[in-house]
């Protein structure tokens, strides 16, 4: 993407996003590991992102390997461009597969400063402000990334 307008390029907030992922930020800390760091970073990292350059937050049904649902949920983004991004998908690793997505707005598993968190992170490396609105917040969920 063009960094214009005074925008990060896409490749450097997904290098901040990654290197700002922890147990702290993931909404599946039972988990998350060092080795598989986009464990349950995907609602958060969306909300970044979107903080960032706008555009919608999509999110879509997890479908196992064979494509039956599971009870899992995945965001990521659709940018101003029409660009789809998706910094967190590698979290899946047994190829499971997404259900066609809805545009909505991602709500925030157990603690909602876990967005925050990872926008601090993230503006911090990349030398920017990122404001996020407010989020709704549910409790803690198992197995929603």
């Amino acid at each position: 993407m063009d960094s214009g307008a005074g925008l990060p390029a896409l490749v450097d907030v997904g290098r901040a996003l990654r290197a700002a992922w922890g147990r702290d930020t993931t909404d599946d800390p039972e988990n998350w590991t060092p080795a598989n760091p986009a464990v349950g970073q995907c609602a958060v990292s969306a909300l970044v992102v979107r903080g960032i350059y706008g555009g919608d937050v999509v999110i879509a049904t997890v479908l196992d390997r064979n494509g039956a649902s599971t009870p899992d949920g995945h965001a990521w983004n659709v940018l101003p461009t029409g660009e789809s991004v998706d910094f967190a998908f590698d979290q899946f690793t047994n190829g499971e597969q997404l259900a066609p997505p809805i545009v909505t707005e991602p709500v925030i598993d157990g603690d909602p400063r876990r967005a925050q968190i990872l926008a601090g992170r993230v503006g911090e490396a990349l030398g920017i402000r990122i404001d996020l609105p407010d989020l709704p917040t549910i409790p803690r969920l198992p197995g929603w990334s």
